[in-house]
C-alpha cells in the first residue's frame, strides 16, 4: 500500500463541498475511493473519540486512553468558554450596538470621556459593571491593587495612561477605585520590610509602602485582616497624594479643571464609598495627609 500523507485539518472533507485533499487523494463528486477516513469528535454524547476507516482492518479503530480523553475534554471546555464569549458578543451587537448605532458610530470617530478610572485588576471588580460606565464614558487602566506611583518613580503603564487621559483627552475626573479582600494589599501588608526578592509583585506593591506604614501606626491593635481592610482605603488616599506629584495634574487641580476622587467597593456586602480630595486642605496639611470632602456611602 502506498504511504498515506497527512493533510491539514482545515481541509477536512466535512468542512466544504469543494474537492478536498485527504491523505494524498482527492475526493470528487461520484469518485470511488477505496479508503475514506472519517474523523468525528462528539464530545458530549460519546465517552471517547474513535478513528474509523472503511475497508481497513479493525486495528485502526480504537478507544482513546484516559490521558487522551482528558485532553479532549479540556479542549471541549475551552471551546465552551469561547462559545460563551461569542454569544456575549453577538448579544451585545444585537441589543446594544445595533440599537444605539448612531452613538457607536460617533465613538468610532473619537472619544471624550469625563472620567479616568484607575481600578484593580481583580476579576471581581469591573468598574463598568458595578458603576454602569458605558463605552466612551471612562478611560480606564487596571493594575494590581489600583496603585499610582509617584512622578519620580519613572515610566509605567499607569502614568502613561494618566498622561494621555489628562493632557490629551482632558478628562475632568480621576477616580481611583479600591476594593475589599484585595490580594495586592494583602501582599503589601505581608512583606518583610528588609526582605530581598525578585518578585514583580513585590516591586510593584511597594508603591503603597506609605499606606502600610500609616496603617501599622493607626491600626496596630487590630487583627491582620482588619489591618488589610484599613490599608485598602489608606492605599487609595496614598495614590491620591501621589497624583499631586505630577506637575500637570496638580496644575489642573489647582485651577479647578480636574478633580481627584477615591472609591471603595466592598463586594462582600455590596456597598460603595466615594470621596473627593480636598486639594486646599491637603496642601495646608503638608501634602502628606489626605483631606477629603463630599464623602458618600451607597448601599
Amino acid at each position: 500500500m502506498a504511504a498515506l500523507q497527512p493533510t491539514s485539518l482545515s481541509k477536512h472533507p466535512l468542512s466544504s463541498g469543494t474537492p478536498t485533499q485527504i491523505f494524498g487523494s482527492k475526493v470528487q463528486s461520484g469518485d470511488f475511493l477505496p479508503t475514506q477516513f472519517r474523523f468525528w469528535t462528539s464530545f458530549r454524547s460519546n465517552t471517547g473519540v474513535k478513528l474509523k476507516a472503511s475497508a481497513e482492518p479493525p486495528a485502526l479503530t480504537r478507544e482513546l486512553k484516559g490521558d487522551e480523553r482528558k485532553g479532549i475534554m479540556e479542549m471541549e471546555s475551552g471551546c465552551d468558554l469561547f462559545d460563551k464569549l461569542k454569544n456575549g458578543f453577538l448579544s451585545f451587537k444585537s441589543h446594544k450596538y445595533m440599537e444605539n448605532l448612531e452613538r457607536y458610530q460617533a465613538l468610532a470617530k473619537g472619544q471624550a470621556p469625563k472620567f479616568m478610572v484607575i481600578a484593580c485588576a481583580d476579576s471581581r471588580v469591573c468598574p463598568s459593571t458595578i458603576l454602569g460606565f458605558e463605552p466612551g464614558a471612562a478611560f480606564m487602566v487596571r493594575n494590581v491593587a489600583n496603585m499610582v506611583p509617584t512622578y519620580e518613580s519613572g515610566p509605567s503603564e499607569t502614568n502613561a495612561a494618566l498622561e494621555f487621559a489628562v493632557n490629551s483627552l482632558e478628562v475632568e475626573n480621576v477616580f481611583i477605585i479600591g476594593h475589599s479582600c484585595c490580594g495586592g494589599i494583602r501582599a503589601l501588608m505581608s512583606m518583610q520590610d528588609k526582605a530581598q526578592s525578585s518578585s514583580f509583585i513585590r516591586s510593584w506593591v511597594i508603591v503603597g509602602k506609605n499606606a502600610k506604614l500609616s496603617t501599622k501606626a493607626a491600626a496596630s491593635n487590630l487583627s491582620f485582616d482588619q489591618q488589610c481592610t484599613h490599608c485598602e482605603k489608606e492605599s487609595i488616599n496614598n495614590s491620591l497624594l501621589n497624583l499631586l506629584t505630577y506637575p500637570w495634574i496638580e496644575e489642573k487641580v489647582k485651577k479647578g479643571m480636574l478633580s481627584l476622587h477615591g472609591g471603595y467597593y466592598d463586594f462582600v456586602n455590596c456597598t460603595f464609598e466615594k470621596w473627593t480630595l480636598d486639594y486646599k486642605g491637603s496642601i495646608m496639611n503638608g501634602k502628606n495627609r489626605v483631606v477629603v470632602k463630599d464623602r458618600l456611602f451607597w448601599c
